[in-house]
């Protein structure tokens, strides 16, 4: 068979064509990205009235919600965690602290735990503090809710102070109950759970004693005005001297809850629920019974130190009892 000439010449460029190719060096073959697991900065931001409002997370805890938790059958509690997607055995629980930002003075609301749960669990809110933008020597005052070490443990490491032109507010009942000796006497010991209330005693010291030498530890009554716009209302019970306080400005509120709830999944609808964290407890449920009941009725904003990051949203009420709304996420609230 006769080839044409065009044939020819169409053979030879494949063939030239071919061996250019095989002296190319051989592209490598691209896998994915490379993971990276490792969470977003922890805050969140919204507008308040006049104030800023960030919830700045430290972290998370996983605790025996199934063991701490009190006041209905086990199975019960058990299926309310489950039914909340929780694992009621090592229930991943948030952290969360709160700056307000009054255009006057910066306010942190607890200080989360610091290094005291260990190296690689919670101790997060330094870091998270700076990527919201600000500095620990920014924050004018410290607003601790109790003295618990999820709440002081963050004030200080190593006797250093943390925040170090921060005045400290705590209630004067607070501060008369942890830091007095005399009172570890008077608290029950360990619970079955494993959890001993006694060791707050020494949390607490270890936590307040440089802001005490320092003379930074400011003691209040609840009921007054500590900042314009900043009050702090009294609701003992998880601990002798816990506080809420409340934020308003341009008519808008919010409630800053410390730890009137620790299982959201359980207790919005079971507000009898209790935890073993509880000093006296019997008062714990009732102050969690009137602010659940206060806030869907009112329908202010809450923010909580113990519901899922960033804690912040409203109370409703539910065929059952109570429900969480968490917060909308939304970029308008910063105009």
């Amino acid at each position: 068979m006769k080839v044409s000439r065009k044939m020819q010449t169409l053979a030879a460029s494949l063939a030239l064509a071919t061996a250019a190719t095989a002296l190319l060096p051989v592209s490598p073959s691209y896998a994915a990205a490379p993971q990276v697991r490792a969470q977003a900065p922890g805050y969140y931001r919204m507008m308040l009235g006049q104030f800023e409002v960030t919830a700045v997370s430290d972290g998370t805890v996983k605790v025996p919600l199934d063991k701490l938790l009190n006041g209905e059958e086990p199975q019960q509690i058990r299926r309310l965690l489950e039914d909340g997607f929780q694992k009621p055995d090592q229930a991943e629980t948030s952290i969360n602290t709160f700056l307000i930002n009054t255009g006057g003075k910066l306010l942190l609301v607890d200080s989360g735990a610091g290094k005291l749960f260990g190296a690689n669990v919670a101790g997060r809110l330094q870091q998270n503090l700076r990527a919201a933008g600000y500095r620990p020597e920014d924050i004018d005052a410290v607003l601790l809710t109790h003295v618990h070490l999820d709440h002081s443990g963050g004030l200080s490491m190593a006797g250093k102070r943390l925040f170090p032109n921060a005045d400290i507010y705590l209630s004067q009942k607070e501060a008369d109950f942890w830091l007095n000796p005399a009172n570890k006497a008077k608290v029950e010991g360990p619970r079955p759970s494993g959890f001993d209330q006694r060791k707050g005693f020494d949390q607490a010291q270890a936590s307040l004693v440089p802001y005490l030498a320092a003379g930074k530890v400011k003691t209040f009554e609840p009921g007054v005005e500590l900042f314009p716009g900043i009050r702090a209302i009294a609701t003992p019970g998880h601990t002798p001297g816990h506080v809420f306080y409340e934020a308003s400005s341009d008519g808008a509120r919010m409630q800053f809850w410390g730890d009137a709830v620790h299982a959201q999944q359980a207790q919005f609808a079971h507000p009898e629920i209790a935890i073993d964290f509880d000093v006296d407890s019997a008062s714990a449920i009732e102050q969690r019974h009137k602010a659940f009941a206060d806030a869907a009725a009112h329908g202010y904003w809450v923010a909580a130190a113990h519901i899922s990051f960033p804690g912040i949203g409203h109370v409703r009420n539910d065929t059952r009892a109570f429900a969480w709304e968490p917060a909308n996420y939304s970029l308008e609230r910063l105009n």
